[in-house]
């Protein structure tokens, strides 16, 4: 019932379409719109209904208001008017009325994350959370529903462990931890419990609202025969909010021209973080100008650059910004149009350096490469060029031009020696001068760096 209130308190201070409906009062009308509210919930999921309202009647009623631009008075008066609530020992099931949840985050009424805590005090831990989850909370219930909340977390003093999908004993619980040591975990904590982030920073408000807008998403994704699979509902880890964030803060701050290189092990979900990133690269300004005209993401698999697609269009919001160039012709056609956000694959790479060299000089890219799988090759070079004696040699007893002469010498050896894996790189470093350039004052800038 507190959520209930909170809905329609939220929806009345708001004005976001109540009168015109009819359903500021007590009545049928509004009966009629909460059993509206329900079916959309259960139909599109409270992550798409909190981003687009829910339509009634002749109009719609919105029931979020995300972060408003700078000065924009109307719409941070709007963006405070969202109720976010915490409700503890929620008590949410008809049927067995003593079970209750520790803990559930609500904005505006509607359910948005659910927690399981324990404590060493009591000599319990997350995974005895996780085993609450998946053995004591039925998914039938309509909390627990696929979709009707957007995330579940299993919490102790030292873990935090997430899950947007309750099915009983095959519950997938991932890790939501800082890591530690470059392992797992969280580190030490001197002001209080190693897992105290989880509420003071990124369940704040301003977090949420963000992780709502531009994170969360159910998606839909299909295999390689074109069977579509069960509807998937995304929240993002730590280590992909980190990455994105830090991404983003820096390049708002200081604009193009930097380089990055983010690691990622295999099943931590680099897609997402690519998809994720490139979509709010183009919204991006520095110093009040676009930071970036068009973003292009290249990737070295066929069927990763199809996945990496699919799963960009799903969360930009709205996906005629995407294109994905199949030919040469598409990619130039895209350049030219100012195509927002552009997918192509690593063959392709040496022709968008041509292209952003010669024609488009005066615009700004930010190019996300995906090197993980099939270019593997070229991921060696670096090792492999600071490991050449001559080289080595020359950062310690010579200048630096005369470094560059033999870095440029032993990057020549190592692609000669990478040719009978990788006939690919060795064919655009012997014949495309602009790849060959790139990828010495890549690997000069690795190398020499570490040296120095």
């Amino acid at each position: 019932m507190d959520t209930l209130v909170e809905t329609l308190g939220f929806t009345k201070v708001a004005e976001c379409g109540v009168e015109a409906l009819g359903i500021g009062e007590d009545g049928p009308k509004r009966l009629q719109f909460l059993h509206r509210l329900q079916g959309e919930i259960a139909k599109r999921g409270v992550i798409d209904v909190l981003r687009n309202g829910a339509k009634h009647g002749p109009g719609s009623v919105e029931l979020f208001f995300g972060t408003p631009t700078p000065g924009n008075a109307k719409a941070e008066a709007l963006s405070a008017a969202n109720i976010f609530s915490v409700t503890r020992q929620l008590h949410y099931s008809k049927d067995a009325t003593k079970l209750s949840l520790d803990v559930a985050v609500f904005i505006n009424g509607l359910p948005i994350a659910t927690f399981e805590l324990k404590n060493s005090l009591t000599k319990q831990t997350v995974e005895d959370a996780i085993e609450q989850y998946k053995r004591d909370r039925d998914p039938k219930e309509l909390l627990f529903q696929f979709g009707r909340c957007v995330v579940h977390f299993a919490v102790d003093d030292h873990e935090v462990r997430m899950c947007t999908h309750l099915k009983g004993k095959a519950s997938w619980f991932l890790p939501f931890n800082k890591g530690w040591n470059d392992g797992a975990g969280n580190p030490p904590n001197p002001h209080g419990l190693k897992t105290d982030y989880l509420w003071k920073e990124y369940l704040t408000k301003r977090n949420l609202t963000d992780i709502l807008e531009n994170y969360a998403q159910v998606v839909e994704e299909v295999d390689e025969r074109g069977k579509r699979k069960p509807l998937k509902q995304v929240f993002p880890r730590f280590h992909q909010l980190d990455v994105v964030r830090k991404l983003l803060a820096d390049a708002e701050a200081v604009g193009a021209g930097k380089r990055y290189l983010i690691q990622h092990s295999a099943g931590s979900g680099k897609s997402n973080s690519i998809a994720w990133l490139a979509h709010q690269l183009i919204g991006l300004d520095t110093a009040g100008k676009t930071t970036f005209d068009s973003v292009i993401v290249v990737t070295d698999r066929r069927v990763l650059d199809k996945q990496i697609r699919d799963t960009i269009k799903q969360f930009a919001q709205v996906s005629s910004v995407v294109g994905h160039a199949e030919k040469s012709g598409d990619l130039r056609a895209f350049l030219k149009a100012g195509k927002k956000i552009i997918i192509t694959t690593v063959q392709k790479f040496p022709f968008i350096l041509d292209e952003i060299g010669d024609e488009h000089r005066g615009r700004t890219f930010a190019i996300i490469i995906d090197e993980a799988h099939s270019s593997q090759g070229a991921e060696e070079l670096p090792a492999k060029v600071s490991a050449d004696r001559a080289y080595q040699n020359a950062m310690k007893n010579s200048d630096k031009q005369n470094a560059r002469i033999e870095h440029d010498k032993a990057l020549e050896r190592a692609v000669i020696e990478l040719l009978s894996d990788h006939t690919e790189l060795f064919k655009q470093f012997s014949d495309n001068p602009s790849f060959k350039k790139w990828l010495s004052e890549t690997i000069f800038t690795a190398t020499y760096a570490d040296a120095s």
